[in-house]
């Protein structure tokens, strides 16, 4: 499965309203940390698939998500599940402290 880009017009109906535990990918284009971390959210996305919907949210195209979300610093990396966040971590991180988050 691949990675799903979430906007303010997809974001219900792919994040709230899901019955999958999302990993959601706050990003810029010019962020090197972030860059790094792409191909990691990629295996991750192709690893878990089915059992996880990985997405990404890029912070300049969608100002207001990150705002909703309290995103200070990138890349940031949330985990929502029926509608909630249940986890966040902020930072290049190790691709097993992520899917540790998903768990």
């Amino acid at each position: 499965m691949s990675v799903v880009n979430l906007n303010e017009k997809n974001f219900e109906e792919e994040v709230l309203k899901s019955d999958k535990t999302i990993l959601i990918d706050f990003w810029a284009s010019w962020c090197g940390p972030c860059k790094m971390m792409s191909p990691v959210v990629d295996e991750i996305a192709e690893e878990m698939n089915g059992t996880v919907k990985v997405c990404k949210i890029n912070i300049d195209e969608e100002q207001n998500l990150a705002v909703k979300y309290n995103v200070m610093s990138i890349p940031t990396f949330v985990v929502i599940k029926a509608g909630k966040e249940i986890g966040r971590t902020i930072g290049v991180q190790d691709k097993e402290e992520i899917k540790k988050l998903l768990k």
